[in-house]
């Protein structure tokens, strides 16, 4: 099956050399940014998949949820599949605790319109029950994903600034 055309190369490795493939960091999903990334992700995705059930395209307040959904959701997944795979330790140059505190701040802002917006636009009198029920069922999702965008900036901000460790030892890096 090896020398089939599809079928993917084994490269043996010496044991002088590294491996190309990066290794999985599961002790980022154990930790509060990891776990908050995850609820973010799954909650996201819920909000933007509530909204795009119903008629969305004929309302603008929640194209805005939409986009705001779908934008947060996409780069909130690239980022949690850079941090489980360990690619910021391959781009050391960026500051990725300050790049990370950024887009969680710029998230939880934006995601206070989408949750204000998606909120006032929910009419209890819809002609069509289903959709008042996927759209309040995504205000509260999208308030449970403000809450925690708000909670990553949080510790998103004490991981930038070095808050509970040594500030000798948070300004040494190991590039290699």
């Amino acid at each position: 099956m090896a020398g089939l055309p599809g079928a993917p190369r084994i490269r043996s490795s010496s044991p002088g050399t590294s491996a190309a493939l990066p290794a999985l960091d599961g002790a980022f999903l154990l930790s509060p940014l990891g776990g908050l990334m995850v609820a973010q992700a799954v909650l996201g995705l819920l909000v933007w998949a509530l909204i795009a059930d119903t008629t969305y395209y004929l309302h603008a307040a929640y194209s805005w949820v939409m986009f705001v959904s779908i934008f947060f959701w996409i780069l909130t997944v690239l980022f949690l599949m850079t941090y489980l795979l360990q690619l910021q330790m391959k781009f050391y140059v960026i500051p990725w605790p300050l790049v990370l505190m950024i887009f969680n701040t710029v998230a939880t802002v934006l995601y206070v319109t989408a949750f204000v917006t998606c909120a006032a636009a929910v009419r209890p009198t819809s002609w069509r029950q289903w959709d008042y029920n996927r759209r309040a069922a995504a205000s509260f999702f999208a308030c449970l994903t403000m809450i925690a965008y708000g909670a990553s900036t949080f510790f998103s901000f004490r991981a930038w600034k070095g808050l509970g460790s040594n500030a000798a030892t948070s300004q040494v890096t190991d590039h290699a």
